[in-house]
């Protein structure tokens, strides 16, 4: 087997040990993450599911779709619109759900894999709710003395923020996985932003900032996490777009290789810790 070294992960060609193809794959599934709000909802996080123990039966050929991320709202101020929801990611019968994208003016976040943080909208403080075993729900947003602050999107890992006096709200945490032989965090949710306070809501796990005041604008967050977009501030746009997903597998290294991948692209091919690991982030086939 020729090998080389990259970021930690040994690459190369494997000679397997047996002709044999796996029966079972351990997977990864992220959805793109929701795009943050005109004001000042962060945006949710994609859904992600994982588990081992994935049947698969040699010579089918298996779907995967990696999933967009949201765009950010464009508006801001009493015209602010929610982001737009990230779109699914799909491994054979496995759909993870798209985040939903941060609350605008007068609207409450919207629900995806993880919900959107609320903006601010009067009063209601209302946020996205997650998907169950996907993520959870955003963060409530509102109004206190004057000045205005959003919710936190949700994340994989747990509810957003909610916006305090002062302080909009952080984005839910992400998930953890190793999956690839690495720690890497995935599904985090957008931070908040404000109109008027004195610090802005905190992306997570790759998930964007929120935007503060007239001072800096929202960020989007890291492609390939799922994590959500931080949100505008009510005065100062645009917001932060939600990161696209990923899609991973793995299984044993002396097992055969896939016998083909097809689509529009083909994965990443890593060898790590007895395993041979495949990673989209286009959407393609893989048959076994």
């Amino acid at each position: 087997m020729s090998q080389s070294y990259i970021g930690g992960i040994i690459t190369g060609t494997l000679n397997p040990l047996t002709s044999l193809p796996t029966a079972t794959v351990e997977y990864l599934v992220v959805a793109g993450g929701g795009g943050g709000g005109g004001y000042d909802g962060g945006g949710g996080a994609g859904g992600l599911l994982t588990a081992n123990n994935f049947a698969v039966i040699a010579g089918s050929s298996l779907t995967v779709t990696v999933g967009s991320g949201g765009a950010g709202s464009s508006t801001t101020g009493g015209s602010a619109l929610n982001g737009t929801n990230g779109s699914n990611s799909v491994f054979s019968s496995v759909t993870a759900t798209g985040g939903g994208g941060g609350g605008g003016f007068s609207s409450a976040g919207s629900s995806g894999g993880s919900g959107g943080g609320g903006g601010y909208i009067g009063g209601a403080f209302t946020a996205g709710s997650g998907t169950s075993g996907q993520g959870y729900a955003g963060g409530v947003g509102g109004t206190y003395s004057g000045p205005t602050y959003g919710g936190g999107g949700g994340g994989s890992g747990s509810v957003g923020s909610a916006a305090t006096t002062g302080q909009p709200g952080n984005g839910g945490a992400g998930t953890c996985s190793t999956i690839t032989g690495s720690r890497v965090f995935y599904a985090g949710g957008g931070g908040g932003g404000t109109d008027g306070g004195t610090t802005f809501g905190l992306g997570n796990s790759g998930g964007g900032n929120g935007g503060w005041n007239t001072t800096l604008l929202a960020t989007s967050a890291i492609a390939n996490t799922g994590s959500g977009g931080g949100a505008a501030s009510g005065n100062l746009g645009p917001a932060g777009n939600g990161g696209s997903g990923i899609v991973i597998i793995r299984y044993p290294a002396n097992c055969a290789p896939p016998s083909s991948f097809g689509g529009a692209s083909t994965p990443q091919v890593y060898y790590n810790n007895g395993y041979q690991i495949y990673v989209w982030t286009s959407s393609g086939t893989i048959t076994f």
